[in-house]
C-alpha cells in the first residue's frame, strides 16, 4: 500500500484543506452520546490547524436521501466537535455554493469550518461531475480521513481526489497500516476469529478468509450452522439451516487451502434468550432438543485461547456468544482479555473490527490493549471479505 499522508505535506499555511471526516456519532436529544468517531479525527484537524492551514470539515450525518433534513443536520454535532478540539468550529449552512464560499472566504489561517451534511445533495452519493466540482471549487487539498467511509465511491470520498492532491489523514493512516498488518502483508501464523449470529451475512467474509488464514475460528450462533451443517443436532440455537451445503464448501475450501477451521466442541445453553436463565455447559453432542446454545463453553474457550498464543496475527470480528448478557459473555470475555495480554507481551498483532466486535473487546476491558481497534463497520467487514475501497484505492493511485 502506498499513500501520501501529512507527512507529505508542507507549506500549508493559508492553503483550503478539504478534510473528508466521519461525524456520524450517535446522537439523543440533541446532544452526542458516543463522541469516539469525533476524539478519533482530531488529531488531523488540530495537525492542520496548528500549520495554518484553512481547515474544511466535510462530513454526512444520517442518510438524508439527498433531501434537507433539519434533524440531520451537521449543526447539531457542531458543539461536541468544539468540545473535543478545544478550538472554535464555524459553520455554514451548505456545503456547495455561495453560503460555502462566503464562509470560506471569511476565513483566517487555523480556522476550522464545518460544512453541513453533504448528502443534503443527491450528487454526494451519486459521485456526479457536477457536484464534486461544486465541491473541489471550496479547496486545494484533499486530506480523507474517514476510512468508514472509504467502501463508497462518493463525490466527498472518492470524487475529490480527481480534482486536487491527495493525502490520508491520521486515523486513515492508523487504520490502513494497521489493516496491512493484519492482512496486507502479515507476520504468521495468522489466526481470525470470526462470530456473531448468521453466516448469511458474513459468506464473502468466511470464503476469503480461509485463504489467507492459517486458521479461522468460527463462534456465534454462526457456529450452529456449521455444526449443523456436519450432522449435529444444535436444538433450539439460532442456526441457518439452509446455509447447510454454503457451510460445508467452505469447510471444504479451508481443508483445501491448509487452513485449520476451529469449532466449538462444548457451549453454555439456556432454554431462554435473558440475562442470568438457567444454564448447563454440554458438549455440542449433547445439545438438548429444548435448550439453545447461547456461549462456547470452557473447553471450546481453552482451545481458541490455544490459537491466540499460537499466532504472531489476530484479525477479530464478531463475538464468540451473547456477550450483551450475562453469564453469556464469559467467552468472548476471555479470549479477548488473552489476546490483550499477549499484545501487551509483544507476542502479537491484534486487529479488531466491526461494530459488536469494538463492543466486545470494551466490555471485557481491554478496547485499548488491542493494537488496533477499528470503528469503521461496513468498510473494515469489506477489507475483510477483500473487496476493493475505492476511498482507498484512489489515495493508493495519487500516490
Amino acid at each position: 500500500m502506498t499513500f501520501k499522508t501529512l507527512d507529505d505535506l508542507n507549506d500549508i499555511a493559508g492553503k483550503r484543506v478539504l478534510v473528508r471526516v466521519d461525524l456520524n456519532v450517535p446522537v439523543s436529544d440533541g446532544k452526542v452520546t458516543d463522541a469516539t468517531r469525533i476524539e478519533r479525527v482530531a488529531p488531523t484537524i488540530l495537525e492542520l490547524s496548528d500549520k495554518g492551514a484553512k481547515v474544511i470539515l466535510l462530513a454526512h450525518f444520517g442518510r438524508p436521501k439527498g433531501e434537507v433534513v433539519a434533524d440531520m443536520s451537521l449543526k447539531t454535532i457542531a458543539p461536541a466537535v468544539e468540545a473535543v478540539l478545544d478550538r472554535r468550529v464555524l459553520f455554514a449552512s451548505d456545503c456547495i455554493g455561495d453560503v460555502a464560499k462566503s464562509a470560506i472566504d471569511a476565513m483566517q489561517n487555523g480556522d476550522i469550518l464545518l460544512l453541513e451534511n453533504t448528502r443534503f445533495h443527491k450528487g454526494e452519493e451519486k459521485n456526479t461531475p457536477e457536484f464534486t466540482a461544486a465541491l473541489a471549487a471550496n479547496g486545494d487539498i484533499f486530506v480523507n480521513d474517514a476510512f468508514s467511509a472509504a467502501h463508497r465511491a462518493h463525490a466527498s470520498t472518492e470524487g475529490l481526489a480527481h480534482h486536487m492532491p491527495a493525502y490520508a489523514g491520521r486515523t486513515m493512516q492508523a487504520e490502513l497500516e494497521a489493516l496491512e498488518k493484519g492482512l496486507g502483508n502479515p507476520t504468521r501464523p495468522v489466526v481470525a476469529i470470526v462470530g456473531g449470529a448468521k453466516v448469511s451475512t458474513k459468506i464473502d467474509l468466511l470464503q476469503n478468509l480461509v485463504k489467507k488464514v492459517d486458521a479461522l475460528v468460527i463462534g456465534g450462533g454462526m457456529a450452529n450452522t456449521f455444526l449443523a451443517a456436519q450432522g449435529i443436532n444444535v436444538g433450539k440455537s439460532l442456526c441457518e439451516h439452509d446455509l447447510a451445503d454454503t457451510a460445508r464448501t467452505i469447510l471444504a475450501e479451508a481443508e483445501k487451502a491448509g487452513c485449520a477451521i476451529v469449532l466449538p466442541v462444548d457451549g453454555v445453553v439456556a432454554r431462554e434468550f435473558k440475562a442470568n436463565a438457567a444454564n448447563e455447559t454440554v458438549a455440542v453432542s449433547a445439545i438438548p432438543a429444548d435448550a439453545m446454545m447461547l456461549d462456547v463453553g470452557p473447553k471450546s474457550v481453552e482451545k481458541v485461547n490455544g490459537w491466540i498464543e499460537k499466532a504472531a496475527t489476530l484479525v477479530w470480528n464478531g463475538p464468540l456468544g451473547a456477550f450483551e448478557i450475562e453469564p453469556f459473555d464469559k467467552a468472548t470475555v476471555s479470549a479477548a482479555q488473552h489476546a490483550a495480554a499477549q499484545t501487551r507481551a509483544g507476542k502479537l498483532v491484534s486487529v479488531a473490527g466491526g461494530g459488536d466486535t469494538v463492543a466486545a473487546v470494551n466490555h471485557a476491558g481491554v478496547g485499548d490493549d488491542f493494537t488496533y481497534v477499528s470503528t469503521a463497520g461496513g468498510a473494515f467487514l469489506e477489507w475483510m471479505e477483500g473487496k476493493p475501497l475505492p476511498g482507498v484505492d484512489i489515495l493508493n493511485a495519487s500516490k
